[in-house]
């Protein structure tokens, strides 16, 4: 199998970085940054995950009224 050759030099150091750190040979760790970047991009935009995150999980609806001053003057013995 031939050697990755990349001309870029910090393509390059950058490639085999990521193969150090990973145990892999460069063109390894060029397929993986590729194939990341390209599910990175490929999903949806963050506003539209959100939006179908809480429609699966909606806020449960209020248990009990919003506190007022009275309740915390209350807790605090009328200080």
């Amino acid at each position: 199998m031939a050697s990755l050759y990349i001309k870029d030099p910090e393509a390059n150091a950058l490639a085999e970085q990521v193969a150090r750190a990973h145990g892999m040979t460069k063109t390894q760790a060029v397929k993986l940054a590729l194939r990341r970047e390209l599910d990175r991009t490929a999903t949806k935009p963050l506003r539209e995950r959100m939006a179908d995150f809480w429609r699966v999980h909606p806020l449960p609806a209020e248990l009990a009224p919003i506190p007022d001053k009275a309740f915390y003057d209350e807790l605090s013995g009328d200080l």
